[in-house]
C-alpha cells in the first residue's frame, strides 16, 4: 500500500526529530516552522516546503501539528490560509501537542464538517525517543480513524494508547502532567524547608527515598537541589502553561482542584522572576528566596 504523504507543523525538538524518523522510514513530507534552519534541514533530507497550513493540508493525507499551545493551533488551524482551508475529504489532523481539551473537540467537530477526521495525541518521553520513533503515544478520537492513523502512529511510537472519544488524549496528558508537576514541585520545596529548617537536605533524600514517596520525580528533585544537576527537559514555562490548561479543564468540568491551584501558583511566581526557562526542579531556587 502507498504510504500517505504527510503533512507536519512544528519543527522543535520533538517535532523536528519526528519527522527525522519519518523520512528514515520512507515517508514524504510536507513541512512548514517560523524556523528557517529547522525547515531547511528537513528539506535536506527530501521534504518539501509549504508556504502555508492551507498549502500544506491540501497537499497532505495526514496533518500532523506539534505546537506549544492551543491559541497556535487555533490560529493555524482557522486561519484564512490555515488547515481548515485546505484539508481533504477523508484526510487526518493529529495533534501531538498538550492542548484544551474543549479547543480539540471544537477543532473535531469543524473538520468533521468537511469530511476529515482528527486524533489528539499527546507524547511522552522525550526528543532522543522521538528520533528512534519510541515516543509514549496517549491518542483518542474515533476508532475508525484511529485505527486509519495507527500504522503511522506505530512508527513514531514504542507504546500507541487509544484511550477513547476525541479529547481523551490531551485529558490524559493534562491530568499526567498535573500530577508530576505538582510532585516535583512538592518536594522541591520539602528540601527547601528542611535546608531552612537546619536538615541535611542528603538526609532527607535517604530517608524519604526509602518510602513509599520514592520515584523517580523525587530523583529528578534530588539531581537538582542536592547535586545541582538539571536533568528534567522540562521547562517551569511549559509547566506552568499545562498547569493553566489543566485548571481551565477543571473549571469545564464544572469543579475545581485547590492543589493544582497551589501548584500552578507557584510556577507562575517563579516564570514572574523571570526563570521559566529553567528545568521545573529548578523550582527549588525559587523556593529558597521565599522571604530570604
Amino acid at each position: 500500500m502507498t504510504k500517505p504523504i504527510i503533512g507536519f507543523i512544528g519543527l522543535g525538538l520533538m517535532g523536528g526529530n519526528m519527522v527525522e524518523n519519518l523520512q528514515k522510514r520512507g515517508f514524504e513530507l510536507n513541512v512548514m516552522d517560523l524556523n528557517k534552519d529547522a525547515v531547511a534541514a528537513c528539506v535536506a533530507r527530501g521534504a518539501t516546503q509549504a508556504t502555508s497550513a492551507k498549502e500544506l493540508a491540501a497537499a497532505s493525507d495526514i496533518v500532523m501539528l506539534c505546537l506549544t499551545t492551543s491559541n497556535v493551533v487555533e490560529a493555524l488551524v482557522y486561519a484564512e490560509d490555515g488547515i481548515l482551508a485546505g484539508i481533504k475529504e477523508g484526510a487526518v489532523l493529529i495533534d501531538f501537542g498538550t492542548s484544551i481539551p474543549a479547543s480539540t473537540r471544537k477543532i473535531g467537530a469543524d473538520l468533521a464538517a468537511k469530511g476529515a477526521g482528527m486524533i489528539d495525541a499527546p507524547l511522552g518521553r522525550t526528543p532522543a525517543h522521538a528520533k528512534d520513533g519510541l515516543l509514549n503515544i496517549m491518542a483518542a478520537g474515533d476508532k475508525d480513524t484511529f485505527e486509519k492513523v495507527k500504522p503511522i502512529l506505530e512508527q513514531q511510537g514504542e507504546n500507541v494508547f487509544h484511550l477513547g472519544a476525541l479529547g481523551a488524549g490531551h485529558t490524559t496528558k493534562l491530568i499526567n502532567n498535573f500530577m508530576g508537576m505538582t510532585t516535583v514541585t512538592a518536594m522541591s520545596q520539602a528540601f527547601a524547608v528542611a535546608d531552612r529548617a537546619g536538615v541535611d537536605r542528603q538526609q532527607l533524600f535517604d530517608i524519604m527515598s526509602t518510602g513509599p514517596s520514592n520515584s523517580p520525580f523525587m530523583h529528578f528533585c534530588k539531581n537538582y537541589a542536592i547535586d545541582n544537576n538539571s536533568d528534567l527537559g522540562f521547562s517551569i514555562a511549559n509547566a506552568n502553561k499545562d498547569l493553566g490548561y489543566f485548571l481551565k479543564m477543571v473549571e469545564d468540568l464544572g469543579t475545581r482542584s485547590q492543589i493544582a491551584e497551589g501548584t500552578s501558583a507557584n510556577l507562575q511566581a517563579s516564570v514572574d522572576l523571570d526563570m521559566g526557562n529553567g528545568n521545573v526542579p529548578e523550582i527549588f531556587d525559587y523556593f529558597m528566596k521565599l522571604n530570604a
